[in-house]
């Protein structure tokens, strides 16, 4: 049998031909860039979050990278962003030319918290910067408070996180303003690339409305120099379709996670998920174990058929793009201990039954 890591699905029944009903009919409008399905798309997402503004825009990479324009980051600032996270919010840090600080993550939950922010903490740090890792919260208020105490924001990636909840409110609104993607994998997924800013500041979601589109005020009118970086109106019209399901994606990788947590149980040293505190939610956009045997186990799965994924197998202090921040080995212990012993297994909307009992069947045989 071969399973794959991710792949598209027709889950739930009927959403491929929605999605190709959507693409078409928005094609023949003939409105492809800032067009009403944009608008559509962002009103929507910004109710489903409960409220504030959504701006649509091209990536999250660039999600990120506004983000920190419009709270002014810049030279002489620095961010602090997690030790063990993806590249996108280091380089979003550096773009604005502020200095990307990195903080060691929880060892139970792989994020941030206030504890593992606080010793990087200087005069200097400005923001905030966690990643909502693997489809996890943070632990937010904590986290919140240390930003009130010490007069800095916090902004949230919350581009694995899409519907997670934090005691009871969706993540990406408890930040100043915060980042996500649409990245065709992500919980919510375009066919192509996309983001969305989303802050629940009037002037802030002002500025970015401008800075996101040239800098325009009006038709060939410009307040400020800015950048090109803007939702098109097809890949908007995915989202709304892909929107009314987003509970219902969660909801399928819970559902397959909680299959993951009871069958591989007191298998060989397996350390599977956890979520702590209770105020904390999970929904899995990636399901990912540990263990001291990680490259034999990844090597005698594909042998198998099963692939998996590392994430991610180089800590980003270690990667020659970054060495000029002066970090060395043994900086971060656990960011290097997680690179080493961690492994995404498949989980996805539509994974069948027999495809997950497989990877357990396998993974039980490989410790045996």
């Amino acid at each position: 049998m071969q399973v794959p890591f991710f792949t598209f699905r027709e889950f739930p029944a009927g959403l491929q031909q929605r999605v190709e009903e959507a693409l078409l009919t928005e094609l023949r409008k003939n409105h492809l860039v800032l067009g009403p399905a944009v608008a559509q798309f962002e009103e929507e997402f910004g109710r489903y979050l409960g409220g504030g503004e959504v701006i649509g825009v091209g990536n999250g990479y660039d999600a990120l990278v506004l983000c920190l324009r419009a709270l002014g980051i810049g030279p002489g600032h620095e961010v602090v962003v997690p030790a063990n996270g993806y590249i996108a919010t280091i380089n979003a840090v550096q773009q604005v030319g502020a200095k990307p600080v990195f903080a060691e993550p929880d060892p139970q939950t792989y994020n941030l918290t206030a504890t593992s922010v606080l010793p990087v903490i200087t005069p200097k740090t400005k923001v905030i910067l966690p990643i909502h890792l693997y489809g996890q919260s943070c632990e937010l208020n904590d986290l919140l408070d240390l930003c009130q105490s010490h007069d800095f924001e916090l902004v949230e990636d919350f581009a694995q996180a899409q519907g997670t909840l934090y005691a009871g409110q969706p993540v990406g609104t408890f930040g100043k303003v915060n980042a996500t993607s649409f990245y065709p994998t992500k919980n919510l997924g375009a066919v192509g690339d996309g983001g969305a800013v989303v802050t629940q500041d009037a002037a802030i979601a002002h500025w970015v409305r401008q800075y996101h589109n040239y800098g325009q005020s009006r038709r060939y009118e410009y307040a400020q120099a800015g950048i090109n970086s803007r939702l098109d109106s097809l890949q908007a019209a995915v989202l709304t379709v892909k929107l009314v399901h987003l509970p219902d994606f969660n909801a399928e990788r819970k559902r397959l996670a909680s299959i993951y947590q009871q069958a591989l149980a007191d298998v060989g040293d397996l350390c599977l998920p956890s979520t702590s505190p209770a105020a904390t939610d999970h929904i899995y956009h990636l399901y990912v174990v540990r263990t001291s045997q990680r490259d034999a186990l990844q090597q005698f799965l594909q042998e198998k058929g099963i692939q998996t994924l590392v994430h991610y197998p180089v800590p980003p202090h270690l990667q020659p793009a970054y060495q000029h921040l002066g970090y060395r080995p043994g900086d971060f212990p656990l960011t290097e201990e997680l690179a080493t012993t961690s492994l995404s297994l498949p989980l996805f909307p539509g994974m069948t039954e027999p495809e997950q009992a497989y990877v357990v069947e396998e993974i039980t045989a490989f410790f045996s």
